[in-house]
């Protein structure tokens, strides 16, 4: 039984330090930048997951709620670049492509937070993933220095929902870790200037 409580401690930690930070699309507090998380390709598209949150950030976009989104993600390999792919999806749906920056290093969320802060100089951003995934995102990105409101937008309750909600119990020890280590992460590299660039561009 103790092993059991110690083992739902990093999980329980996530719900608490959260809570407040919870929101939908219709009431999140207006931020300069929005964070979406890469989820997976699909020959070469967004899957079905990571499509619906870039579908909330361009509605967050249209909305005036956010003026730029950062997508972070994979391209470790020269046959897989996740952010280039979402930054395409989303300015077929009315996001300019001069308002969307890219981070090709965001391995993970801890290192797509770090990088968000340390790299891009990201201090406050709406965070969008789905509900299983956004309260890790959210205590993650704050122990980065990012003051962070998140949305987890809908998602089917099929098996890669189920896999997701399993698996966070297990990534929440690691973000408990990284947010008391707070490791660099994989790749940091230097300062770039997109974020403040896509700001000073017109809308």
């Amino acid at each position: 039984m103790v092993c059991c409580v110690l083992a739902l401690l990093p999980a329980t930690w996530l719900f608490v330090t959260t809570d407040d930070r919870l929101h939908t699309t219709a009431d999140v507090p207006r931020a300069k930048v929005a964070v979406v998380f890469g989820a997976g390709l699909w020959d070469g598209e967004p899957s079905p997951y990571l499509a619906h949150r870039l579908d909330a950030a361009a509605e967050l976009y249209r909305a005036h709620r956010i003026e730029v989104v950062l997508v972070t993600g994979d391209n470790s390999r020269e046959d897989y670049d996740e952010p280039d792919a979402m930054r395409a999806y989303l300015a077929e749906r009315g996001v300019p492509d001069r308002r969307i920056v890219s981070d090709y290093a965001g391995f993970d969320t801890w290192d797509s937070c770090v990088r968000a802060r340390k790299i891009f100089g990201v201090d406050r951003a709406v965070l969008i993933s789905q509900g299983f995934h956004i309260r890790r995102a959210v205590a993650l990105c704050r122990a980065a220095g990012v003051r962070s409101y998140g949305v987890g937008v809908d998602a089917v309750h099929d098996a890669t929902w189920y896999y997701g909600g399993a698996r966070e119990v297990f990534a929440a020890g690691k973000a408990a870790l990284d947010a008391a280590v707070r490791p660099d992460p994989r790749f940091l590299g230097q300062k770039e200037k997109g974020v403040e660039r896509a700001l000073a561009s017109p809308r």
